[in-house]
């Protein structure tokens, strides 16, 4: 089938969140008395929403659900006052989307970033460019690597799964794509290390935004 419209993740794969995310994280940790993190080991927190990040950020001995609950609050609160401070586009992918839009390529952000959070980031970082939707975190609605986010997305811009690639950074992507029954594919650029998403099952690794195009022109079988 031919690729009609694209799933994009947020962090990692459309926006370098990493410094953002991390500052407000350690800015938590610190007021609470606890060990902070270098920036790097950020990369293995994220991309399983805000309360898997503060969980892993937390030590183990302090994983109690009241202070997750707690700290998840303050991160919260903190990084509303800071998450543009450091974040930006990755190279190349204003680019991209523009070449789609010019194609007609269908445009959804399916991510497990807060939905409140997730709209503020690409209104701000892409205000030309339209996405037909944009998937955040919800109460109450499962988490990527469940489908369920990526076929509502699907449903939204009314496209096959088959026709859908998803551009992630994580395993949780690649999860979320074969269980969707979409195009799985692997941002290099991202977060995570390539062995990760071939190991969770991408069809192919693109080194810079531009590559996707020939995704699209001849898409790799799954």
């Amino acid at each position: 089938m031919p690729i009609k419209a694209i799933l994009f993740d947020l962090d990692g794969t459309l926006l370098d969140t990493l410094d953002d995310l991390a500052a407000a994280a350690n800015r938590v940790l610190n007021q609470a008395g606890l060990p902070t993190h270098a920036h790097s080991a950020y990369r293995h927190f994220i991309g399983d929403g805000s309360r898997m990040l503060v969980t892993r950020a937390i030590p183990e001995d302090h994983r109690t659900p009241e202070r997750i609950e707690d700290l998840l609050t303050r991160f919260k609160d903190d990084y509303s006052r800071h998450w543009k401070t450091a974040t930006c586009p990755y190279p190349g992918i204003q680019d991209l989307l523009n070449d789609l839009v010019g194609r007609g390529i269908r445009r959804a952000v399916v991510t497990n970033k807060p939905q409140a959070f997730a709209e503020c980031c690409v209104h701000h970082f892409f205000p030309d460019t339209p996405f037909q939707m944009v998937w955040g975190q919800k109460n109450g609605v499962p988490l990527k690597p469940h489908p369920l986010p990526a076929l509502e997305a699907a449903k939204h811009l009314q496209v096959a799964t088959g026709e859908c690639l998803l551009l992630g950074d994580s395993g949780v992507d690649m999860e979320t794509a074969r269980a969707a029954g979409m195009l799985p594919v692997g941002a290099a650029w991202g977060f995570r290390p390539i062995g990760e998403l071939i190991e969770a099952g991408a069809v192919r690794i693109v080194h810079i935004p531009q590559e996707i195009l020939e995704c699209i022109d001849g898409p790799p079988s799954q």
